[in-house]
């Protein structure tokens, strides 16, 4: 049965190529992003692909507008049966050089939007007793990464969260599931990496992080490749409720599992070049 999906954060990367494979198969796409050119670049793609869409420029910190958007969907297609929060930002630094109110951004946009467009869906969710909600996390929501204390602490909440909420809605017929990359080639990781000051004590091994996570990039997971294990979760009927898109992501979880945390930390720390 072909489905009616959202996808927040779809006008570029991993949300793009998911977008444009559910459109391939004939399911049905409602989404936002803030990006309009890439959206509306997006558009034109889906309509030589065919099918129908509803795509909107829209915030995702704007919640009264996220909720007039989930109106105009339920009004269009009568229903939702999947919805994939993909919205999220990086943040990188020593914890102690940190600014607060930056890092506050970076919490409300990737927890209390995931929350917003959850809670937005659910209603419509519950009457019909199904649906699946799928959070965009990470390697880092499980095994934390220095230099990313902000960033590992949102994906810690909203790991807690959706587990938290899996039992909430479990009786309503309601599927949970978390997606888990820890690298694609995407730009994510170069809009956010900056060195500290000359000086700052941190300097040298940020740099050296830096370095080895641009050379990591190059070999990592395409989008498209990603996009289609996200692809394969979300056209799943009872998906796993942890789920990996590359091998890094993979290769560390297994080893969280079988290490004692010393030896798994000290594994770390030399893959990234700083011990």
């Amino acid at each position: 049965m072909n489905q009616v999906v959202v996808i927040t954060g779809l006008a570029q990367g991993m949300g793009r190529e998911v977008a444009k494979l559910l459109a391939q198969s004939g399911d049905t796409i409602a989404g936002f992003d803030m990006n309009e050119q890439d959206l509306l670049d997006l558009k034109k793609e889906l309509d030589a692909i065919g099918g129908d869409h509803l795509l909107e420029p829209l915030n995702i910190l704007d919640r009264k507008k996220i909720l007039g958007f989930r109106d105009r969907v339920l009004e269009k297609y009568g229903r939702v049966d999947t919805v994939l929060s993909n919205i999220g930002i990086g943040f990188f630094g020593p914890f102690e050089e940190t600014d607060l109110e930056s890092a506050f951004k970076c919490i409300e946009i990737n927890i209390l939007g995931t929350a917003a467009v959850f809670q937005a869906f659910l209603p419509a969710m519950r009457e019909k007793r199904q649906g699946k909600l799928v959070a965009m996390s990470s390697l880092v929501g499980r095994i934390p990464f220095p230099f990313e204390s902000i960033y590992t602490a949102t994906k810690y909440a909203i790991e807690g969260m959706v587990q938290a909420i899996r039992y909430e809605v479990k009786p309503f017929g309601i599927k949970m599931a978390i997606i888990e990359p820890a690298q694609v080639s995407t730009k994510f990781a170069s809009k956010i990496h900056h060195l500290p000051p000359q000086g700052s004590p941190y300097r040298d091994r940020a740099k050296r992080f830096i370095d080895r996570d641009n050379e990591l990039i190059k070999d990592a997971t395409t989008p498209m490749a990603a996009a289609k294990k996200i692809f394969a979760v979300l056209k799943t009927e009872n998906p796993k409720f942890h789920n990996q898109v590359d091998f890094m992501s993979s290769f560390f979880l297994f080893l969280n599992k079988i290490l004692p945390t010393p030896v798994r930390d000290y594994i770390l720390l030399n893959h990234m070049n700083i011990k």
